[in-house]
């Protein structure tokens, strides 16, 4: 029995970068030798093992084919006789398919690099193994978000035309919801998320499963509010944004979404986007459920779609017309959700050909505004009205009444 470190820990210590994590492989080993050790099973599908006190997980050395069974369609095979080679020749990538053994506690310093991974690790190109590639259509997802982690790695040109042929035989049509999401949530946490985006397009996958996303591109904006004019560019140089930022999965995905309405904006109106937060809210709504998308992201999303353009213009609202915007977004309940949908909003403004380092006001008057809200003490508002069917519209008035003290506003033409 022999074991090894494995993928992304070796890629990562070859490049410098901090190791989360350590996958091992286990070569020459039965179920029966790793429990005798310790090793504690919890693989369903395959048999795969917590170290007795690290508790780091051992897979032992398999071999794959495609079946309408098994793991996500796969069948494998976990025997004493699978080499080192044939496990590493299952997996997505050359730079994912090194190895190092290890000794004990200590991890030998030979690399193990049967399909040229260091070579193309130093080439900064990301190349499939083989031809087992094409088995399973999640691995295009995978190399796009490989492409938004190492954004300074091409592709190589034959796992881009493979990668175009399994979209042309509709390969990707038939990947469950749950992988693609799953890919994709991983793709928008990376440091260029767009570049998840650029490798879907190139390769036909995006119009696949997000053509409201695909349909962005070449759709024309105002260049007085956009230099980039192109929506789709600019939807990506919002994303990045929320990268550069750091900010949280909700933000990154509400970010994605929060102008597809604008792909179906009239022709003889463009490049104006008049109405096109509603229709990017039903759009939002269609994409979160085909995708199964989790609430927390489906929600801000479909907040983000249909309140951006309000909050973009925080400056010009009026205190009734704020605190209806607060409670139609239950920002006094939800204030964490509702500084995302700030961040968001952040995103947008600053996601614009040369707006990168502008000043977002919006943010400032709106929590000004927001703190003047909470500061209301509506409990005692509720106490002492004598009509309880009035008490939302004095609380309402109340609130109203503080938002135009805290900013100032001296206007006295009827609220909107």
């Amino acid at each position: 029995m022999q074991i090894y470190v494995v993928g992304g820990a070796v890629r990562d210590g070859l490049l410098g970068r901090p190791i989360a994590d350590r996958d091992y492989v286990v070569v020459g080993a039965t179920p029966q030798a790793m429990r005798a050790l310790g090793f504690r099973p919890v693989g369903k599908d395959f048999p795969v093992f917590l170290h007795p006190d690290s508790q780091e997980e051992y897979a032992l050395a398999r071999t794959e084919r495609k079946s309408g069974h098994g793991y996500h369609g796969f069948t494998f095979h976990a025997a004493p006789d699978v080499t080192l080679e044939e496990d590493l020749g299952r997996r997505d990538l050359t730079i994912n398919a090194m190895a190092r053994r290890v000794d004990g506690d200590q991890v030998a310093a030979e690399l193990l690099d049967p399909y040229g991974g260091q070579h193309d690790l130093e080439a900064r190109v990301l190349r499939h193994v083989g031809p087992a590639f094409a088995e399973d259509p999640v691995r295009i997802l995978r190399i796009a978000r490989f492409a938004a982690r190492f954004s300074d790695f091409s592709i190589a040109p034959e796992t881009m035309a493979l990668m175009c042929s399994m979209v042309a035989s509709g390969e990707v049509d038939h990947l469950v919801a749950e992988r693609v999401w799953q890919e994709l949530a991983k793709g928008l946490m990376e440091t260029k998320p767009s570049r998840m985006f650029d490798v879907l397009r190139a390769c036909g996958a995006l119009q696949r499963l997000l053509p409201e996303v695909d349909a962005l591109f070449g759709v024309p904006q105002r260049p007085d509010y956009h230099p980039e004019i192109d929506t789709g560019i600019h939807t990506m140089m919002v994303l990045d944004q929320s990268a550069v930022f750091e900010y949280a999965l909700p933000v990154r995905f509400a970010a994605l979404t929060h102008d597809l309405g604008k792909a179906q904006t009239p022709a003889d109106i463009l490049p104006r986007h008049i109405g096109h937060e509603e229709r990017s809210y039903r759009l939002t709504e269609t994409l979160c459920s085909r995708l199964r998308v989790p609430n927390e992201c489906r929600d801000l999303a479909l907040l983000m779609a249909r309140f951006h353009g309000n909050i973009h213009r925080a400056a010009e609202l009026k205190a009734s017309t704020l605190v209806s915007l607060f409670e139609k977004v239950d920002a006094l309940r939800r204030p964490d959700r509702f500084r995302q949908l700030l961040e968001a909003c952040h995103c947008d403004y600053t996601g614009r050909l040369g707006w990168e380092t502008r000043h977002y006001e919006s943010p400032n008057r709106l929590q000004s505004a927001l703190a003047a809200v909470n500061a209301v003490e509506a409990g005692k508002i509720a106490v002492s009205c004598v009509d309880k069917g009035k008490i939302p519209e004095r609380i309402h008035a109340a609130r109203v009444s503080a938002v135009r003290q805290a900013l100032n506003e001296t206007r006295e033409e009827p609220e909107q």
